[in-house]
């Protein structure tokens, strides 16, 4: 996954440090004690390189402003010493800036905490556009949890196209839970209302509700979203889009965000995604955690997103 940003990565660390390991060296010879102290001036190459580099994986422009900033703040005016490893040095600066924006400054979620300490049924409401495995994403929630004891109902709230409802119910089945559904073109908000009732009923334990996709910029379709929000009141609402689909993803959840609040965002097609950016990006402009990564079409190709772990993978730790 992500090979190109992972190489970038890796040759920005290198780069300045050896950038910094000449001039540590240069100075060191004049002086008494062979150390310099890292300046702007040191940086301004290496960090424009980054940026570009940044960019070129689709990261937002904020984004790469912030990373470069972090890394800027925790260098310059570091004492280094002849004989430091400098690229590890900036490694760290590099680990440090990536896990603040990907942890949203320490309010990472983990999704089987949630579900284990909130009171049942809990509600998860899934948004997102057309054709980002929405559906399927929601096919694997429910399969994590089943194996993990959890009982499980889903909601086709999608009631906008007759295949939605069949391919919800498929899943459904192959996984031996039950669909709540209505006919086509009933108020998706009465179909979750009814799950949640029978989750209730019948003891349940969870409720995933899938939504039709719908493009950001749809009012009334947006507007239908905040009704089945404002109606169930989701314990969870949980953004899904491709990894490949970079900075429109970043768009939408921003624009999902903003109408409906979202909790959480899951990515899908990490797989066959080589940039990256968009999972740095979509963490930073909602502030909100992503807890799955999609990895694969089958049920147990859903990866529990660790901040830390990935880090280290980028940065090949």
């Amino acid at each position: 996954m992500f090979e190109r940003l992972k190489n970038k990565l890796r040759l920005f660390s290198k780069s300045i440090g050896e950038k910094i390991e000449e001039k540590v060296i240069e100075k060191g010879k004049a002086t008494l004690h062979r150390e310099t102290i890292l300046d702007d001036k040191d940086l301004n190459g290496p960090l424009e390189e980054l940026e570009i580099a940044l960019m070129e994986s689709d990261t937002a422009l904020p984004v790469v402003e912030e990373l470069s900033s972090t890394i800027r703040a925790n260098l310059v005016g570091k004492k280094v010493k002849w004989g430091t490893d400098t690229t590890e040095m900036v490694r760290k600066a590099l680990k440090e800036a990536l896990l603040k924006i990907l942890s949203c400054d320490g309010r990472n979620l983990d999704f089987d905490l949630f579900i284990q300490s909130m009171d049942k049924p809990v509600n998860i409401t899934f948004v997102g556009v057309n054709g980002t495995g929405k559906t399927t994403t929601i096919a694997k929630v429910a399969k994590r949890l089943l194996s993990s004891g959890y009982s499980v109902v889903i909601a086709s709230a999608d009631t906008y196209r007759a295949g939605a409802i069949e391919q919800i119910e498929e899943h459904a089945a192959r996984l031996g839970v039950k669909a709540i559904k209505h006919q086509q073109g009933a108020d998706p908000a009465a179909v979750v209302y009814d799950a949640v009732r029978y989750a209730r009923a019948n003891r349940k334990d969870v409720v995933l509700a899938d939504t039709a996709g719908r493009m950001h910029t749809s009012v009334n379709l947006m507007e239908q979203l905040k009704k089945i929000c404002r109606v169930t009141k989701p314990e969870m609402v949980i953004f899904v889009d491709e990894a490949t689909a970079g900075n429109d993803a970043v768009e939408r959840a921003k624009r999902f965000n903003e109408i409906v609040g979202i909790d959480a965002s899951i990515l899908t097609k990490v797989d066959i995604d080589e940039k990256g950016g968009a999972a740095i990006s979509i963490a930073h402009s909602t502030s909100k955690p992503i807890i799955f990564l999609g990895t694969g079409q089958g049920y147990e190709d859903l990866e529990k997103f660790d901040p830390e772990r990935f880090v280290e993978q980028l940065l090949g730790g």
